[in-house]
């Protein structure tokens, strides 16, 4: 791609979160819905990055290659927990085995509305984190200061109640 396109801008990010996004969102709907929260690769490294952000960088960067990721490193697992802290809900976090995982993303990507696919599970082997030599930006948002809010509707009491917790802690 860049020896075809010099003038190319790649951007890589992390994981994108924003209001409407399927990270954090679809945990604090399955911890709505479940005694038990799954999850694959729990100590997968993941570098959230605001949506934001991400759209700061389309606009400006010059080309080359360019990783986003926010100023936080967490694992999944870790991300998981601080969700049901923000929402507070008190759930069990299973960490389903890899091998396990891909008999059921070999499944599951076959339903409607892919909940795992075969290629989201080889993801997860690997951590998900930018590197500071492709750098995008200095200065990314960090999670704390955007998720609480667009979570607050997942609260007993909705948006009316106050967290207990909202700064990011393990």
């Amino acid at each position: 791609m860049r020896t075809a396109q010099a003038e190319a801008v790649i951007l890589r990010p992390s994981v994108v979160f924003g209001p409407d996004d399927h990270f954090f969102n679809r945990f604090a709907t399955m911890a709505a819905m479940l005694p038990i929260v799954p999850i694959v690769g729990g100590k997968t490294k993941f570098q959230p990055v605001y949506v934001g952000d991400v759209a700061d960088a389309v606009m400006q960067a010059p080309p080359g290659t360019w990783e986003l990721g926010g100023p936080d490193v967490r694992t999944l697992g870790e991300l998981v927990r601080w969700t049901l802290s923000l929402i507070g809900r008190c759930r069990l976090v299973w960490d389903i085995p890899m091998d396990i995982a891909m008999l059921q993303a070999a499944v599951l990507e076959h339903l409607p509305g892919k909940l795992l696919t075969r290629d989201q599970v080889l993801m997860l082997r690997r951590d998900n984190v930018a590197d500071p030599l492709r750098a995008g930006w200095v200065c990314p948002t960090p999670m704390d200061m955007v998720v609480p809010g667009y979570l607050a509707r997942f609260r007993r009491g909705g948006m009316r109640k106050v967290p207990i917790r909202t700064r990011f802690s393990v």
